[in-house]
């Protein structure tokens, strides 16, 4: 029997779906859940074509194991040269694999699948190929490497456009589709929207075999899922929830990213609290948790100057915007560019408040990373006001930002605000220092220890000692 598309979506991870009817696996995928959570920075990628024999079997796509950039380039390049030069680039807001596993139609049950339209078009493909974890940056980077490749710019179409569009198999096309559904809606289950986005996908196929139109396709996100999924899907419902309840999965966000023509500002914080006259809001579900919605008009970058502006309506009863304010600059001393995080502003009511915020920098090459930015004694007070007292206070936890030489959406090395030498190293090295003085000095007593040399003999005259006055 010929393997089903999820059968080869799910043999990147697993070679066979008999693992599935094994008592300790929904246990084991359990804990790959929560370890995924916090490691997750892959998305998968389908390939499918009109094509034949545009892909060789993935023989490195083994578990665990991620396609970097170069490797990816590796498999798009022949289906770019040879295969049909129409390419459309299905992107979803969030995408894992773990999607195919929970909502496919796994032991032949497709008539419960979320995926039946992309389970037929791989089926039914000459050529076909499925990258379980390609690595984030490389997939950021993919709109601008396929425009490079076919010569063409991109161009964003919906179903509407698409069947108006006149599509000729010797010129080339990228056809970018956003679908339209995204997991970030609270309103639907994500079955519902992984069944509606592939439906999408379905009609899209219609309209190009209706035209008889050769092209290469190509599923994947937009970024990699944020939130835990749901375990108790994972596991296919074949295990009970101990005593009944699912624990609360952390919630981990991606940084808030500002573009232009490209990322220019990264930032993140894992707890982001501000406090007005001793009133403290979390305000991290609203800066990192719906990114649509953050406004972050105001904001503005070049080589010299970084500007991320954040606003928030109804805050303490008011339109409050934050003001991160950093400079780039070259020191001949250090023959590198280091930035620095000048400022920080808070602008409510026509009034400003301003923190110093100069011992947040590094090297431009490298983001920064603190485990507390805070106006708070104890956590630091890397944040000054410019007036005491101040009716603000401030605190990020986990707190990192990157302003220069921004790469895709991910961080640079991060260059710690930890110094090297730690209260606990201090006390480590100086009670080892006091130990070896304690050792050296007992040492030097005993090498210094003299024996007589000169022994009574009974037999002999006694020895006199002289004294000495």
């Amino acid at each position: 029997m010929a393997a089903t598309a999820v059968d080869r979506v799910r043999a990147g991870m697993r070679r066979s779906l008999a693992l599935w009817q094994m008592p300790w696996l929904p246990l084991v995928m359990v804990a790959a859940a929560a370890v995924a959570v916090a490691s997750e920075q892959q998305v998968p990628l389908v390939l499918w074509s009109s094509d034949r024999d545009l892909w060789a079997p993935a023989a490195d796509t083994h578990e665990g194991h991620i396609t970097s950039d170069m490797q990816l380039s590796t498999y798009l390049d022949p289906a770019l040269e040879l295969g049909p030069r129409n390419v459309l680039l299905f992107l979803q807001d969030k995408l894992s694999i773990e999607d195919f596993t929970a909502y496919g139609g796994v032991f032949g049950n497709k008539q419960d699948s979320a995926f039946s339209n992309l389970e037929n078009a791989l089926d039914l493909a000459p050529s076909s190929l499925v990258l379980p974890a390609v690595d984030w940056y490389a997939v950021s980077t993919l709109t601008t490497y396929l425009q490079e490749k076919l010569g063409a710019s991109p161009l964003h179409v919906d179903l509407a456009t698409l069947r108006e569009l006149k599509l000729n198999a010797s010129l080339p096309a990228l056809l970018l589709i956003r679908l339209p559904y995204t997991a970030s809606s609270g309103l639907m289950a994500p079955k519902e929207v992984l069944t509606g986005n592939d439906e999408v996908i379905g009609q899209v196929l219609s309209v190009l075999k209706s035209e008889d139109v050769p092209y290469t396709a190509a599923l994947t996100a937009v970024r990699p899922p944020r939130v835990a999924r749901d375990v108790a899907l994972v596991a296919g419902g074949l295990g009970r929830q101990l005593l009944q309840r699912q624990s609360a999965s952390p919630m981990i966000f991606s940084p808030v990213s500002y573009n232009d023509t490209a990322p220019r500002i990264l930032f993140w914080a894992q707890n982001f609290s501000v406090a007005y006259r001793d009133h403290w809001k979390d305000l991290t579900s609203l800066t990192f948790g719906d990114e649509d919605r953050l406004n972050l008009t105001g904001s503005f970058w070049n080589e010299s100057v970084a500007r991320l502006v954040l606003t928030y309506e109804q805050l303490f009863g008011t339109t409050v915007t934050f003001r991160f304010i950093l400079a780039n600059r070259f020191y001949p001393v250090s023959a590198r560019h280091w930035f620095t995080l000048e400022r920080l502003e808070i602008h409510s009511n026509g009034s400003v408040a301003y923190f110093n915020a100069s011992q947040v920098t590094g090297p431009s090459i490298y983001s920064f990373h603190c485990e507390y930015v805070s106006s708070l004694n104890k956590n630091g007070n890397l944040l000054v006001p410019g007036t005491q007292p101040s009716l603000w206070q401030m605190t990020f936890q986990d707190f990192q930002i990157q302003a220069f030489n921004v790469t895709g959406e991910q961080f640079s090395y991060a260059s710690d605000c930890a110094g090297f030498f730690s209260p606990g190293i201090w006390m480590g090295l100086l009670t080892s220092l006091f130990m070896l003085f304690i050792f050296t000095y007992g040492l030097h007593m005993i090498l210094s220890l003299k024996t007589m040399d000169r022994f009574d003999d009974h037999k002999g005259p006694a020895i006199a000692l002289t004294q000495i006055v």
